[in-house]
């Protein structure tokens, strides 16, 4: 007695080729959505309680980074600019501008401003912001042109395999120190950025081969 029809071994070859497709499928749509910039938020603004410019401050008036983050150079988190340091410039300009009176509002009940991370890590990740500025990784390359953002955005994905390309091979992203908050590298061309970077290599003895050991991001 036969017991499958004559076409069973067909229906079933064509369901495995169906199942395997429903495979590759939703592996390709799972790739393309941890690269979208729904997943890398890219681009993407957070709402602030102050629209703060840096292209304002740093671009046009020349701020360095660090008298707002003013820990970046010896913690592992940058800090967010205190009220007072605000108020040091907009308890003389701007006093009455309506967009500042958050600031205003901070500085007379003493409560911070809450400002919303834009370059935020995930909890399991631990990122020292003192030893990559300390060895010369420049504010712009993992923040982007912060000097053009009328409003503040994730310029990078900030994702585990572009900490990789750097910690592999970090010589071309490296700069001097004292330079770390210097936006336009435009003048720092190929050759330049090889003997330098080689030369910070030895300097500072970062081995490279070292640098993708998985406890060192995830303690």
């Amino acid at each position: 007695m036969q017991v499958f029809s004559p076409s069973a071994d067909t229906w079933l070859r064509f369901g495995m080729v169906g199942v395997l497709f429903l495979l590759v499928c939703g592996a390709l749509a799972a790739a393309g959505y941890a690269n979208s910039g729904y997943a890398t938020q890219v681009g993407w603004f957070r709402d602030q309680e102050v629209p703060f410019s840096h292209k304002h401050h740093v671009g046009e008036l020349g701020i360095d980074c660090r008298y707002c983050h003013s820990s970046v150079e010896t913690s592992a988190d940058a800090g967010l600019p205190a009220t007072q340091v605000c108020m040091t410039c907009h308890s003389q300009i701007w006093t009455d501008a309506p967009m500042l009176a958050p600031v205003r509002r901070s500085f007379a009940l003493d409560r911070p401003l809450r400002w919303h991370r834009v370059a935020q890590l995930p909890d399991y990740v631990y990122f020292d912001h003192s030893i990559h500025v300390q060895r010369g990784v420049a504010c712009v390359e993992c923040h982007g042109r912060l000097d053009e953002m009328p409003l503040t955005y994730r310029a990078k994905a900030l994702q585990m395999q572009f900490c990789l390309d750097c910690h592999r091979n970090p010589a071309p992203n490296l700069r001097p120190p004292e330079q770390v908050t210097r936006m336009d590298w435009r003048g720092w061309n190929k050759d330049i950025a090889t003997r330098y970077g080689n030369a910070a290599l030895a300097r500072f003895h970062i081995v490279p081969g070292r640098l993708d050991n998985c406890g060192l991001c995830h303690r």
